[in-house]
């Protein structure tokens, strides 16, 4: 809970898309269950989000979706609806679409394909006393005109896209999450894109968009690059050489390093593996290997 008790907003985990660029993970699974460190990313948002108090929390759906089923609900630290999309909706339609299920107020809103270090009470906090329609959580501050974000003195932003009211002292990157206003959520159209239907007109109207600064940076598991890169980041942040699931099994002849082995996956033979994330597809061992050796 936030620190003097507010009620929680609602929460929705924006877990629809195409996920074309994480092929081919995303053959056999939404991109939101691809694993992230101890888990499927997804299941550690609903983890980060049940830690800061939520109990129950929205989530859309497009591509595979039945690998949400019951077992996956089941298994959560909190209620999950689902709400499917035969035809994506974008980034606003989205929350468009879920607003009976979010209710009236605040919503913080996580995409499914970001992961980040957040500290979901304080950023709640901060909007709360921020007195604007939205606060955008964004990765460290850096110069002006380098980020996605053009930020004024008092960290609102001044730019965004084409949007440019100059003011601009430091920039920073949209890191995919925020908290939004029940006035911004009133613009969003279904069909319909978070930034260019809800946050630049609200701008151009002269309305205020607070940012929230990580302390450091956020991952984007887009590709299989940046994927790899997010999972030996969370061993970095652990200070792990590696780590196997408790269902995974790894031969006694192998040797791990900055290397993951997800949930029942099965490393045999003899060797060294290294900067991979191992998962299983189809029953068929899949490795995702960057810098693989082997003896």
């Amino acid at each position: 809970m936030t620190t003097d008790a507010r009620p929680l907003p609602a929460a929705m985990v924006l877990a629809a898309g195409l996920n074309t660029r994480l092929r081919p993970l995303t053959d056999e699974l939404p991109k939101p269950l691809a694993w992230l460190g101890d888990r499927p990313l997804i299941d550690a948002i609903l983890a980060s989000l049940a830690r800061a108090g939520f109990i129950r929390a929205v989530a859309n759906t497009h591509h595979l979706a039945s690998a949400y089923d019951g077992a996956w609900r089941g298994r959560q630290p909190l209620e999950v609806a689902l709400v499917h999309e035969p035809s994506i909706l974008g980034t606003g339609g989205g929350l468009a679409n879920a607003a009976s299920l979010l209710g009236p107020g605040d919503v913080l809103v996580w995409n499914a394909d970001i992961w980040a270090e957040l500290d979901v009470p304080a950023l709640l906090e901060a909007h709360a006393l921020g007195a604007s329609v939205a606060t955008l959580v964004t990765g460290p501050r850096r110069g002006p005109k380098l980020g996605t974000l053009g930020l004024d003195a008092s960290g609102r932003v001044a730019r965004v896209r084409a949007f440019d009211r100059g003011g601009e002292v430091e920039s920073a990157d949209y890191a995919g999450i925020a908290v939004l206003g029940e006035p911004l959520r009133a613009r969003l159209p279904a069909p319909g894109c978070l930034v260019g239907d809800g946050l630049i007109p609200a701008l151009e109207d002269g309305d205020a968009v607070a940012t929230f600064a990580l302390p450091s940076a956020f991952h984007d598991l887009g590709t299989l690059e940046l994927y790899l890169e997010a999972n030996l980041a969370w061993l970095s942040k652990r200070r792990l050489d590696a780590y196997v699931a408790p269902t995974a099994e790894v031969a006694p002849g192998v040797t791990l390093r900055r290397a993951i082995v997800a949930s029942s996956a099965r490393v045999v033979g003899a060797g060294a593996l290294s900067d991979v994330v191992v998962s299983i597809l189809r029953r068929i061992l899949t490795s995702l290997a960057f810098d693989t050796t082997t003896a």
